[in-house]
């Protein structure tokens, strides 16, 4: 199968290019530019001036579209708020205008969602049958967008399946690094009050589900990908610094000084979704890492 991925320089869009080849599948990026040494084929595309090579889409016989600027990176002024939404937004708008031409085979679609389409439900276990709340915050009114958005590129012919991801854990994400550096340095603390809910994934996890996705039409649809047991913030924290071999001396860091720190960007610190993993377990799929201790100590060994 040729597979055509947006976003592949990224996190999950290397690591996924990675299994797919070792499957024996023949990946190529749609990216804004050709990096030196790249192991795939790269069709370029321009967002601002809705440019695509047009020989991207009739490359592939399914497409993951991963693309969109990194949460995780700068302060959210109103610019930067806009380059995120723009992103996300703009990748879909042109896949869906080269889809709906005549000219290419691809029959699957995977369109990278977020559980951030929950907004924050506190302790109460969501699943995909959730009816999404009207947003109150950005990053519940982004994801929501982009997956409406989306729900277009279910063109007659294309299986579209929309993987709704959680916190993706890897030492190479922004965000666990986040993290795990207090923790390392031996002044970590559970963020805010600690009862915030984080339902996370191990980055192998995540892409073996996209696998199983991409190559089983029998799924279809959106998809949380996230294991099947989320944390606390207050326990993730503890089971990190165990993990670390680093004691937790400090208090809560307070909210108050989280929101000062990093302004509207503190809803990634302060927020949280409890998000079941049911509807991926029933479709058959095997976690590798369903524990966050395994998950941890995969990742740092015995640091």
């Amino acid at each position: 199968m040729n597979v055509l991925i947006t976003g592949g320089t990224g996190l999950v869009g290397t690591r996924l290019s990675e299994l797919l080849t070792a499957a024996g599948h023949t990946v190529a990026w749609l990216s804004r530019g050709v990096a030196a040494g790249v192991p795939y084929r790269t069709f370029r595309w321009d967002l601002a001036a809705g440019t695509l090579d047009p020989a991207a889409v009739p490359f592939a016989d399914a497409v993951v579209n991963l693309a969109g600027a990194s949460v995780s990176v700068g302060r959210w002024t109103a610019a930067r708020k806009q380059e995120l939404l723009a992103s996300r937004l703009g990748s879909v708008a042109l896949l869906r205008r080269e889809l709906a031409r005549p000219g290419h085979r691809v029959r699957t679609v995977l369109s990278a969602s977020s559980i951030e389409v929950y907004g924050d439900p506190g302790d109460r276990l969501v699943a995909e049958t959730a009816p999404l709340p009207a947003p109150t915050d950005f990053l519940t009114g982004m994801a929501q967008q982009r997956e409406r958005a989306a729900e277009g590129l279910a063109l007659p012919g294309i299986r579209l399946v929309l993987p709704r991801i959680g916190l993706v854990l890897s030492t190479q994400s922004g965000i666990l690094s986040a993290l795990a550096r207090p923790v390392q340095r031996e002044f970590g603390a559970p963020l805010g009050s600690g009862r915030q809910w984080l339902s996370w994934i191990h980055l192998d996890d995540l892409c073996r589900l996209l696998v199983a996705m991409l190559t089983d039409a029998a799924w279809h649809g959106p998809y949380n990908a996230v294991a099947p047991y989320p944390a606390t913030n207050e326990a993730f924290t503890e089971v990190l610094a165990a993990v670390l071999h680093r004691p937790l001396w400090l208090p809560h860091t307070p909210a108050c000084v989280l929101r000062l720190a990093m302004g509207e960007k503190s809803q990634l610190a302060l927020g949280g979704q409890r998000v079941s993993a049911e509807k991926a377990l029933a479709q058959g799929f095997a976690f590798e890492y369903p524990v966050l201790r395994e998950a941890l100590r995969a990742l740092y060994g015995e640091a």
